[in-house]
């Protein structure tokens, strides 16, 4: 299912509505941590589209069967599309700066990421696994631990 996204810092909540829309009906109850976790990656990566590139974006969702939802192989994924071309570039975000941190949150919180180009642009996405324990806190992406890119805080252009 995907979900076309303007230009426009508003869609960061229509995005965040639409996506808590589809939970019911895949069987992932709304106040769970996969739950929590999903609507934040959303707005996280849908926020790096509308600020970063100035144009419209796809957000596409993969939610698991409700069938299925148990099985180890159970995988949400998000991604966003967009016509940049412009690949993610680390970032260092200072501990008073009030940006900068979007991936570095995607790190901590899902259990895969990346990119990939996509026609004129690029597609960014994550993925969590229905089944794993929560992961590493969110709070290392604020500088409460190591991450994966020491420190960098990386913008999606």
């Amino acid at each position: 299912m995907q979900l076309e996204i303007r230009p426009d810092p508003a869609e960061v909540g229509r995005a965040r509505r639409w996506a808590r829309s589809r939970l019911a009906g895949s069987g992932i109850a709304a106040d769970e941590p996969l739950a929590e976790n999903l609507i934040l990656l959303v707005s996280e990566l849908v926020t790096n589209a509308v600020v970063h590139t100035g144009r419209p974006a796809v957000l596409r969702l993969s939610l698991p069967d409700p069938a299925t939802r148990t099985a180890p192989s159970a995988t949400v994924r998000v991604e966003v599309a967009d016509t940049c071309s412009r690949a993610p570039v680390p970032r260092c975000a200072g501990g008073d700066a009030t940006g900068g941190r979007g991936l570095a949150l995607v790190d901590c919180l899902a259990d895969r990421w990346g990119w990939s180009p996509e026609g004129a642009g690029k597609s960014i996405w994550c993925e969590l696994d229905r089944c794993s324990p929560s992961g590493e806190s969110a709070a290392m992406a604020y500088g409460g631990g190591l991450s994966a890119y020491e420190g960098l805080a990386f913008e999606a252009v």
